[in-house]
Formats: structure tokens, C-alpha cells, sequence
């Protein structure tokens, strides 16, 4: 076969020179070796990457690392000395407190004491303009000695028509008429002595006075100021006696009784407790809450305690027991549901836990039923912490 004879993909055309057309293709051979190479190379290519990529999932997947945890993360599920309390907290405020306000429309002309005073029951506060109410009870005053000179009148007429009528001298209708005077006058004179013991009492109200003995809490007017009745001029407290309102869940209201006694921490007083006791307990929930408010007496005869500050403190209602307990924090809950974490042969396991009372002051729980005692149970919180993970506990060595 000579070099004409060779297939190529474009024959050269017949016109050419016997010596080109063998040029040619000789020129399309070439390319078409090398063409294929390249096809073969890239198909090559392609099988080995499908085949390094099925390959991948087969691989085996690297084991969980061990969660490490130390010996002081674990607690022993154990027997403990508790005694039930119930916890309380709440704002201080005077059982006594009041709000002065004024009885009249007046002008303020004067104010005699001022925020943070001590004052005494009666003691003068304020002083109100009385110029009007004096005019006032003086027309009064007038108006009621008219109606006497008006009621001696009728009298002395009436004292004449009974002799005339036991003369005959006039008729028994004439008598009842004089008669009449005199009860219209006397009423007359009720009614001026009314009006005037009212504007007297008035002439008093513009004397503004302390309604019991405390402390000014606030002032609320200027001398030169404007009141209407009803305005509120000052506020008064009582510190002597002070009480703190504190919310107890419905369970613990079982365990209350009137006259039970505590000791309270306040803020601003380190080191120092205050002595109270149990002296109201609502008979009602709250709205919106399961919750009742009790009301704590306290002692303040040195008065170092002021309304608004806050205080914490336990009511013991239940001697010491033995109970199995855990510390809050190794208590979890999920969809309204308690449980806990249990190491066992090396894995974490989920125990279910039914609590009792709380001491949040010791930070223990009561378990009332859970894990049997000696059990292992992890008392840290993590994320890491899952059913059937493995744990490395770091011990101390002996």
C-alpha cells in the first residue's frame, strides 16, 4: 500500500500536486494520533477521579473522642442532713405610710418642714392663705346673729299671742300662726350656726397637720402654689414599724403558719440580720402567677431600715432529715421532664429523677426517686453531654 492509499478524515483534493496531497496527509495522520492521546489521557483521568471519589464514603469514619471530665465533676448519689426552708425575698416597705392632702382651694403661704423630717402627730406641716375663709366665716357668723335677733322676736310675739289667747282676745289660728314664726326662726338660726361652724372648720383646714408621727417622705407643693381639695401636699411614713412582701409558691403555703420566725439579709447591711416574722399571709393567688404574697414583720426601733430596700432570707418549716440529694447543678430538664447524667462503664447513660424541696442556700435537691445511691453522676453542665457518649475521668493519683 503506498502513502496515497492511506485513509484520512479530509481527503486533499485531486487537483493538488501528487507531492502536496502526500504532505497533507501525512500532516492529518499526524493530528489524529495526537488527538486521540489527548481523548485517552482525559478519559483516564476521569475514571480515576469517579474512582477516588466512590472510594471516599467507604472509608472508616473516625471514632467520638472521649468527653473528659474531672473527679470533682462527678458526685456520688448519697444520704444528707436536710431541713426543709422556705425561701423568701422581697421589698421592705412602712406598714404605716400616708398621703397629706389638702381639704380646701387655697394658696399655699407657708411650709414648715421638709423632705427627711421627723415630725410629730399634730405637728403643723403647712399653712394655707385665709383671708377668703375668714371673710367667709365672718358672713357666717353675721348670718346666724340674724336669725337670732329674728328667733327673739318671733318669741316675744308668741309671748304676747298666749296671753291675748287665754284672754280670748284672739283666735286659736292666730296663735298657731306665731307659733310658726317661732319654729321658722329657729331653724333659721340652726341652719346660720351650720354654715358657720362649717367655715370655721374650714379657718382649721388651712392649718395643715401631721396625721401621725414619722418621717416626711416627700413634699409635693411650693409656698405660693395653688391647691384644689384632694391634691396631695406630703407624704408621710412611719419607719418604726416595717414589713417586706415576698411571693411563696402555692406548694410551700402548707408549711407557713402565722408567727414563724426568720432572720433577713438586706442589702447595704453586710454582716448585720434582721429579726421578723410571719404576720400576714394572703388568701388568694396572685393573678397571672401561682404564687401568694405573705407579709413579713419586722423591728426597726433604731430605724435604720428605709422603704424600697430589698431583703432575702429562709423560714426553717422542717427539722433535719436524712434524704438522698443532688446538687442543683447536676439536675437537667427537657419538655417539663427532670433527669440526670450517669457514668456507667464509661458511658453516659439518661436516669429519669423525681425532685423533692430545693436548698438553694446549700445548692442540694432532694431526689426522691432516681438513681440508686453510690451512683456517679456527672454535675457539670455541657453541651457535650449526651446519651451513650464515652467519658475519661481524670483521677487523682494515689
Amino acid at each position: 500500500m503506498d502513502q496515497e492509499s492511506v485513509a484520512t478524515p479530509f481527503p486533499a483534493p485531486a487537483s493538488l500536486p501528487t507531492r502536496w496531497r502526500q504532505h497533507l496527509r501525512r500532516r492529518w495522520v499526524h493530528w489524529g494520533v495526537a488527538l486521540l492521546v489527548v481523548l485517552a489521557a482525559a478519559g483516564g483521568g476521569w475514571v480515576a477521579l469517579r474512582a477516588g471519589s466512590a472510594a471516599a464514603p467507604e472509608q472508616a469514619k473516625p471514632p467520638d473522642k472521649p468527653i473528659e471530665l474531672a473527679a470533682a465533676d462527678l458526685v456520688q448519689v448519697g444520704a444528707r442532713e436536710l431541713g426543709r426552708v422556705v425561701s423568701v425575698s422581697g421589698s421592705i416597705n412602712p406598714v404605716v405610710a400616708a398621703t397629706v392632702k389638702s381639704k380646701l382651694a387655697a394658696e399655699v403661704s407657708q411650709i414648715h418642714v421638709q423632705e427627711g423630717e421627723a415630725v410629730r402627730a399634730g405637728q403643723l406641716l403647712a399653712t394655707l392663705d385665709t383671708a377668703d375663709i375668714r371673710a367667709r366665716l365672718d358672713a357666717q357668723q353675721a348670718a346666724v346673729s340674724e336669725a337670732q335677733a329674728r328667733l327673739d322676736l318671733a318669741l316675744k310675739n308668741q309671748a304676747n299671742n298666749r296671753q291675748l289667747l287665754s284672754q280670748s282676745f284672739i283666735s286659736q289660728n292666730a296663735y298657731d300662726t306665731a307659733q310658726n314664726g317661732v319654729d321658722v326662726a329657729q331653724a333659721s338660726v340652726a341652719a346660720a350656726r351650720a354654715q358657720a361652724d362649717i367655715a370655721r372648720r374650714a379657718l382649721t383646714d388651712t392649718q395643715v397637720r401631721a396625721p401621725f408621727s414619722g418621717i416626711v417622705a416627700k413634699r409635693l407643693v411650693n409656698a405660693g402654689e395653688k391647691v384644689s381639695p384632694d391634691v396631695p401636699l406630703f407624704q408621710l411614713v412611719d419607719l418604726g414599724r416595717m414589713e417586706m412582701q415576698a411571693q411563696v409558691p402555692v406548694s410551700d403555703i402548707p408549711f407557713l403558719k402565722l408567727g414563724q420566725a426568720l432572720e433577713l439579709n438586706v442589702d447595704g447591711f453586710e454582716g448585720r440580720r434582721f429579726k421578723g416574722t410571719v404576720g400576714r399571709i394572703n388568701p388568694t393567688t396572685e393573678a397571672g402567677t401561682r404564687a401568694i404574697n405573705i407579709f413579713v414583720a419586722l423591728s426597726n426601733g433604731d430605724g435604720a431600715l428605709r422603704g424600697g430596700m430589698f431583703a432575702k432570707g429562709q423560714i426553717a418549716v422542717q427539722a433535719e432529715r436524712t434524704v438522698n440529694a443532688l446538687p442543683l447543678s447536676a439536675i437537667h430538664e427537657e419538655a417539663g421532664q427532670s433527669f440526670v447524667f450517669v457514668v456507667k462503664n464509661g458511658q453516659l447513660e439518661r436516669s429519669p429523677v423525681q425532685l423533692g424541696f430545693k436548698r438553694e442556700d446549700l445548692d442540694l435537691v432532694e431526689l426522691r426517686d432516681g438513681p440508686s445511691p453510690g451512683s456517679e453522676v456527672v454535675a457539670v453542665k455541657s453541651d457535650k453531654l449526651k446519651v451513650g457518649a464515652k467519658v475519661q475521668v481524670r483521677r487523682a493519683a494515689t
